[in-house]
């Protein structure tokens, strides 16, 4: 990751550039995504919520805003990263994998078993970079009830759900008690 750049938990005065950044990014997806979903945004209390559990985390330059990861615990033993962004002005310096390396250190620190998150199947830059970063195809057959939740909520907003994958990032503690991905 460039020097200039640090990830931290997210400040109240942050949460003002989210919508901004989730919007844009969200451009790099048309074409995979319905029009109306790319012009989603999160709801501020949400995110106002979630900085105030420890959810949620940005990327910084100085004291810019211009990525950010948000987590939801939905399952008693796995945290989902229910979002992350990075402004594309500032893609390809390494923000998102280190927000998701942010995220999975949390989880493991706070005693979860595994990460979760949905994204697109066939988009190049998606399912595999997550692949990449430890995480796996979870089958439909494996998906828990608040996964498939997920899932219908995707597809209600009109995301195709032969498009989208769920995928899955094992965590465990070495013996020292630092969070590692299992491979």
């Amino acid at each position: 990751m460039d020097s200039r750049y640090s990830i931290t938990t997210a400040r109240p005065q942050d949460l003002v550039r989210l919508p901004a950044i989730e919007l844009a990014a969200a451009r790099l997806l048309a074409g995979h995504a319905p029009e109306p979903v790319l012009n989603e945004t999160t709801d501020l209390e949400v995110l106002r919520k979630a900085q105030q559990d420890g959810h949620l985390w940005v990327a910084v330059a100085g004291d810019l805003v211009v990525g950010f990861a948000h987590v939801e615990v939905i399952e008693r033993d796995a945290a989902h990263l229910e979002e992350l962004d990075v402004d594309p002005a500032h893609g390809r310096r390494g923000l998102g994998t280190q927000l998701v390396v942010r995220v999975c250190d949390w989880a493991a620190a706070v005693g979860f078993t595994s990460v979760t998150l949905t994204t697109f199947r066939n988009v190049p830059w998606n399912m595999p970079f997550y692949a990449r970063l430890g995480f796996e195809v979870v089958p439909g057959a494996q998906l828990t009830p608040e996964l498939r939740m997920i899932v219908e909520d995707e597809t209600r907003r009109g995301l195709d759900p032969r498009q989208r994958v769920v995928m899955r990032r094992a965590l465990r503690t070495t013996f020292r008690g630092v969070a590692e991905a299992n491979h």
